[in-house]
């Protein structure tokens, strides 16, 4: 599932759909309308996006809502949550070793 997440991210313009849905729900027509780019082209992102795990889409009457999925972003927050603690770790080291060259 990582790589399919990776994958939706790849995109700017996906990163930018997944930023507008973080602030409400939207039908494929109001997500085109943000866009320059037709309506066929936004809904092979948004499936991407739900590929992903980064969006869900529920029947709501004749229209589909796409949402927000966080618990999507997990496998994203846990892969550079690693990066994270290696940096704390090599700058902690560095602080160390600057701290013995001053003394």
């Amino acid at each position: 599932m990582t790589q399919l997440t990776f994958r939706a991210l790849a995109d700017p313009t996906r990163r930018d759909i997944l930023q507008m849905l973080t602030t409400r729900d939207m039908t494929i027509a109001e997500v085109s309308d943000q866009f320059d780019i037709t309506r066929p082209a936004v809904k092979k992102h948004l499936t991407i996006l739900a590929e992903g795990n980064l969006i869900q889409v529920r029947t709501q009457g004749r229209e589909r809502l796409n949402s927000f999925n966080p618990t999507g972003m997990a496998p994203v927050l846990d892969w550079l949550s690693f990066f994270d603690s290696f940096w704390d770790d090599r700058l902690g080291a560095l602080k160390t070793l600057i701290e013995k060259e001053i003394q």
